[in-house]
């Protein structure tokens, strides 16, 4: 149900702005771009984790369980990105109306968009796929996590605080600061 309604409603979302002019706005071309994100996020990975979840284990293989973490990552990342930039964009919206359309208008929010999916996918899929989250944890990884048939995420503390600080602490506190301003 909850894949579902994260089809549908992202659905809905992508088809209003692309269909009617009206909404061809800077605004919400940042807004589709999110839903797309959000889209993707329940095509491609909530339902392989679903199955993960329900079974307890991974029957896909391990180069599809490095795609569908890096996907996972990004699409995850890439989401909370395009949240920070919405903050931005109303800031202005708010702050500065008389000067907002100077500012934000649509090379600036392609930018955005570029960026939010951009900096997430090279992050997500370098880390996984260069091993670069088992640096330095390598043998705790293959001596206590790492077994056939599985599909577990596993960060060394390096690599865990570099994911949490580009995926969660840096977006967060650009929103915090930005919406912290606005009120």
């Amino acid at each position: 149900l909850i894949i579902l309604t994260t089809l549908i409603g992202n659905l809905i979302v992508i088809i209003s702005i692309s269909h009617f002019r009206q909404l061809h706005t800077p605004t919400n071309w940042l807004i589709h771009s999110m839903a797309t994100v959000d889209f993707l996020l329940g095509c491609l990975v909530m339902p392989y984790s679903m199955v993960r979840s329900v079974e307890h284990g991974w029957y896909f293989g391990e180069v599809f369980c490095k795609i569908h973490t890096s996907t996972d990552i990004m699409l995850s990342s890439a989401s909370i990105f395009h949240l920070s930039f919405i903050s931005i964009d109303r800031y202005y919206a708010v702050c500065d109306p008389l000067r907002y359309r100077a500012k934000i208008n649509i090379f600036v929010i392609f930018v955005m968009i570029f960026i939010s999916w951009s900096v997430p996918a090279l992050f997500a899929f370098g880390m996984i796929f260069l091993e670069l989250n088992l640096k330095g944890a390598e043998e705790v990884y293959y001596k206590y996590i790492h077994c056939i048939g599985g599909c577990s995420v596993f960060f060394s503390k390096t690599s865990g605080i570099l994911a949490f600080m580009t995926s969660f602490y840096i977006p967060g506190s650009i929103m915090l600061c930005v919406y912290s301003r606005i009120y």
